[in-house]
């Protein structure tokens, strides 16, 4: 997302844990030392108003890029000087800071103009590169924004942004006519809106309980927004239109991995969470992921489920336990999860599983090999990871 973390009195906050997170991915080794040097320059320059020099703001080790096209990349927050002022509109120019996991890099997108109603507003979500946020002072707004061009905004009237668990959207731009916006909430609401046509909302109930631990993604193979449904049996889904009930499909499991006993019954005391993702061939996965109970303890398990064949005449998908899904990565984030094709970033290890939820934490499937890299304390939002695009 494009986090604006700008009001004055908690810049020095916000900042401190940008630098704090650079700091602790201690095993990104290519982050440089000039590189928090700058950083802390730039802190330096917000601590109080009177010491805002705009000369002395430089990101020497930072690279500065026009153009993402090969690799996904975790937001991490925009950042302005007060001392240049206000340009037209109320708008701030800017950069967008990005960490690029393939090449191990603090990316810096420049002289982006950040409008006025996005500075104090707060990240809900993100889709196909797009951001979406409330303000602060008034729940009822939805912004959406182009994660690197925050310019390119749009608003949006919504009265329940502070309880989304997560976005997904249908085509790459709100803005095409019949681009559909649905946002998943916590409990059974799911609701969705095409921003390019009109802005009705249509409210739906989700056909289960709980669903607070699948996230909502778009299938473009399919056409349909999908959510896994509790205990990850069923997938349940909806056509563009939502005008039609829910359709479900069993999934059939006819493998599961060789654990010891004892290892079920550790993953039955976890929180699990069930993300369905599609690859840019279309070939469908899901992907289960496991944590500690608690917040701050980190991920322990994922398994990874294959669909191997079309689906049955009764509406089944057999989905094959897997610990090799090829030349490609999964991202899962508290966004739509998305897949990559490694060898098109290169940098990116293939047959894994890049996760950012409590810590960032990539999983090599064939080994099960989990490396974390823990966030600060007191971290206020949790990156997202955004899919390749360009600017």
């Amino acid at each position: 997302m494009y986090y604006s973390f700008y009001s004055v009195n908690s810049s020095k906050h916000y900042f401190y844990i940008i630098l704090k997170f650079i700091e602790q991915c201690h095993s990104f080794s290519s982050v440089s030392p000039n590189s928090l040097t700058g950083i802390r320059m730039f802190l330096g320059t917000q601590l109080s108003l009177s010491l805002v020099i705009a000369s002395r703001i430089k990101f020497r080790a930072q690279k500065s890029v026009r153009l993402f096209s090969t690799s996904p990349c975790l937001s991490l927050c925009c950042v302005w000087d007060d001392a240049l002022g206000l340009v037209e509109g109320g708008s701030y120019i800017g950069k967008v800071l990005f960490f690029d996991p393939a090449k191990n890099e603090i990316l810096q997108v420049p002289d982006k103009t950040i409008p006025q109603e996005l500075l104090n507003s707060k990240p809900i979500g993100a889709s196909q590169g797009w951001g979406f946020s409330s303000e602060q002072s008034n729940h009822n707004s939805l912004h959406i924004t182009d994660l690197f061009n925050p310019l390119a905004a749009s608003n949006m009237l919504y009265g329940q942004t502070k309880v989304v668990w997560n976005v997904a959207m249908s085509s790459s731009s709100p803005h095409e006519e019949d681009c559909v916006v649905a946002i998943k909430f916590f409990g059974r609401q799911l609701s969705m809106c095409k921003p390019g046509r009109d802005l009705a909302w249509t409210n739906r109930l989700i056909p289960f309980d709980r669903a607070e631990n699948s996230n909502l993604m778009y299938s473009k193979r399919d056409q349909r927004f999908y959510l896994p449904a509790p205990g990850g049996n069923y997938l349940c889904s909806w056509d563009l239109h939502f005008d039609n009930d829910p359709k479900f499909n069993e999934l059939v499991f006819p493998n599961f991995p060789n654990l010891p006993q004892s290892t079920w019954e550790d993953l039955d005391s976890c929180i699990r969470e069930d993300h369905w993702v599609e690859s840019p061939s279309g070939q469908s996965f899901l992907v289960k992921r496991y944590s500690r109970v608690g917040s701050k303890a980190p991920m322990v398990m994922v398994l990874v489920f294959r669909e191997e064949d079309q689906v049955t005449a009764k509406g089944t998908r057999n989905m094959c336990y897997t610990q090799d899904i090829g030349d490609l990565c999964i991202f899962l984030s508290k966004n739509d999860p998305f897949c990559v094709v490694a060898s098109s970033c290169p940098g990116l290890k293939p047959n894994s599983i890049y996760m950012m939820d409590h810590c960032v934490s990539i999983c090599e499937l064939a080994n099960g090999t989990v490396t974390c890299f823990e966030l600060p304390k007191m971290m206020p939002f949790s990156p997202l990871w955004i899919p390749p695009c360009s600017v």
